[in-house]
């Protein structure tokens, strides 16, 4: 088998020490990037916020217009009408409790809320509904590309063979944890790499080597080891741009006790620190929640509850960071979740796989308020109703290249594979 046919075939490959020892990661074949864009608006960033599970849309985002038929819909599960935070601005729906920092930012007009985010179709596994997700695919079909990683490839093209380079000695787009994201999977290679985990960050700035990496592997690990020692041209502009930042907002919690926090923290390390790199990826997990959503002595709390608050934590954290170094003009941030889940609670005091949900984006430049309306459902109820969609997730994607990165509609429409609308996220 050939070196570049195994890596098309196969799974992706981590690579946990092969960056001068350091627990840099790449995906099969990824060291990054780029020259300069087609377009303007090459010193954006675009952060996306994975919430894998499958997030309970309507315990997050509350209809409170139609209170007491949400009340009928879950009443092991609702969260108490005087509880919920009303949204300046639009008396008609409310946030969890869980969420008072996203509450105020939606009051300083940096968060819009879209409402019944979905596709046609919609399907409830776990793995397939993510994949369509990540790679912008109908229901029916199978892309073997990312969304994003369409995108990286029209604007930045020759690469990896004319990169870093001068115009662009950066990484195109990081993912903090884990392997570099199918979003980010070009038509050949991929277009990202991934910093493992937080402390393998802070291993990179005070070079601690992360340990050993013994094996055999024939040529296909010799084709790793090549690609990571290109991969290692990049340790170098990461850790001199983290360098450059030496305080940050004091509002993030103690490093370990949100996860999510201590990912955006490096992000907004790494734009302050002047990195050129267009996309972000984060994530947290635990929205699966088909059981014991909600504590049933208290529906404000339980599971769901302490993941959002975490949520709400670190995206407040997040932007106060950037507003401190400066830099919030350049940056967006999209939340996004494979599903959302059914009307019904369920015997279980959880929810079960569904379909819309609604998705936050944030930001300096965000045009905030609610997109959309409250979803409405039928008296009669099953438990296989769901929430109706309102917009297509590649709209969203579509907006944000649109009037985020300026890409024109024709670009939008080769990377999305089809037209869909703007929606109204970006300020003019």
């Amino acid at each position: 088998m050939k070196r570049r046919t195994f890596f098309k075939t196969t799974l992706p490959v981590v690579l946990p020490a092969l960056v001068n020892g350091f627990s840099l990661r790449a995906w099969a074949h990824s060291p990054l990037l780029q020259a300069t864009p087609r377009g303007a608006g090459e010193d954006r960033v675009l952060v996306l916020i994975q919430l894998s599970g499958g997030n309970d849309g309507l315990n997050t985002v509350i209809p409170l217009e139609y209170y007491p038929a949400y009340l009928k819909a879950r009443p092991n599960i609702a969260i108490p009408e005087e509880k919920i935070l009303p949204l300046e601005g639009c008396d008609g729906t409310g946030l969890n409790p869980a969420m008072p920092e996203l509450q105020r930012l939606f009051a300083a007009g940096k968060l819009a809320i879209l409402q019944g985010v979905s596709y046609p179709q919609p399907n409830f596994s776990h793995f397939r509904a993510t994949d369509i997700w990540l790679t912008g695919a109908d229901a029916g079909q199978i892309l073997p590309t990312g969304w994003a990683g369409r995108y990286l490839n029209d604007a930045y093209p020759r690469w990896p063979q004319d990169y870093p380079n001068p115009s662009m000695p950066d990484p195109l787009a990081i993912q903090i944890g884990g392997i570099v994201s199918p979003a980010l999977q070009g038509p050949t290679l991929t277009m990202g790499m991934a910093i493992s985990n937080p402390n393998s960050f802070y291993n990179l700035l005070n070079d601690r080597p992360a340990g050993p990496f013994d094996s055999r592997a024939g040529e296909q690990l010799a084709f790793i080891r090549e690609m990571a020692v290109k991969t290692d041209q990049y340790a170098g502009v990461i850790r001199k741009a983290a360098q450059k930042v030496t305080k940050q907002s004091d509002l993030y919690p103690a490093a370990g006790k949100n996860p999510l926090a201590d990912q955006l923290k490096i992000v907004a390390r790494l734009v302050a620190g002047g990195l050129k790199t267009r996309f972000y990826l984060v994530s947290m997990g635990g929205f699966d929640t088909h059981a014991r959503q909600v504590e049933t002595s208290d529906t404000t709390t339980g599971t769901h509850a302490k993941l959002l608050a975490r949520l709400s934590e670190a995206v407040h954290a997040f932007q106060d960071d950037l507003q401190f170094l400066k830099v919030d003009d350049r940056v967006v941030g999209m939340t996004f979740s494979e599903f959302g889940r059914r009307i019904q609670s369920n015997a279980s005091g959880g929810t079960d796989h569904g379909a819309a949900a609604p998705v936050f984006v944030f930001g300096s430049p965000v045009e905030g308020g609610i997109v959309g309306t409250n979803p409405v459902w039928p008296d009669k109820l099953t438990v296989n109703d769901n929430i109706a969609m309102q917009h297509d997730f590649r709209a969203v994607y579509g907006s944000l290249l649109e009037k985020w990165f300026l890409a024109d509609a024709s670009e939008t429409t080769s990377v999305l594979l089809k037209d869909y609308p703007v929606l109204p996220l970006i300020r003019s």
